[in-house]
């Protein structure tokens, strides 16, 4: 995985370096790639990762953690945007998404009443699922990003979150 990463990170400042004229100034890039970080609703924390070709972008972001048994997250999010102002050091990306959540954790009373009665009447944890096709807003200033996507459709309805939103930091090459 180590190796993997320093790959990219390699191929990504060979990009960058190639896109830089001989006066010293920086270009608008044609291609872009970017990594990131966000915390937010519904995982609280997610990588995010870019390609992009002119004003068109395509993100995937997601993350897992497992804590034991029936105590765990996951999700993974991916769109596909047009960003406007590109130019800027502010810009926005519009366009739609999708994405899958699930998560499980321990539920204590349910627990203490199955202990009480001797018997399994309830499940020992609380779930959450949800599978959507989101229209989303992207807005970021030098790195800084908020997220804001609202599922207009949804697949599985366990759970129905009206609007998820996420905030954090991007880096573009």
């Amino acid at each position: 995985m180590r190796y993997f990463i320093t790959a990219i990170l390699l191929f990504a400042f060979y990009c960058f370096a190639t896109e830089i004229s001989d006066t010293g100034k920086a270009q608008i890039k044609e291609k872009r790639i970017q990594f990131g970080v966000s915390a937010g609703d519904p995982t609280p924390l997610s990588i995010v990762a870019g390609v992009g070709y002119k004003s068109a972008i395509m993100r995937i972001q997601g993350m897992g953690w497992r804590n034991g048994e029936n105590d765990y997250w996951c999700a993974m999010r991916g769109g596909l945007a047009w960003t406007f102002f590109r130019e800027l050091p502010f810009n926005i990306d519009l366009g739609v998404g999708g994405g899958y959540s699930f998560a499980e954790a321990p539920n204590g009373m349910h627990k203490a009443l199955n202990k009480a009665n001797d018997a399994m009447y309830l499940f020992p944890y609380n779930y959450e699922e949800t599978l959507d096709l989101s229209v989303e807003v992207w807005v970021h200033l030098y790195g800084i990003y908020t997220q804001v996507s609202y599922p207009i459709y949804y697949f599985m309805d366990q759970t129905k979150p009206t609007l998820l939103w996420r905030a954090g930091y991007m880096f573009e090459i």
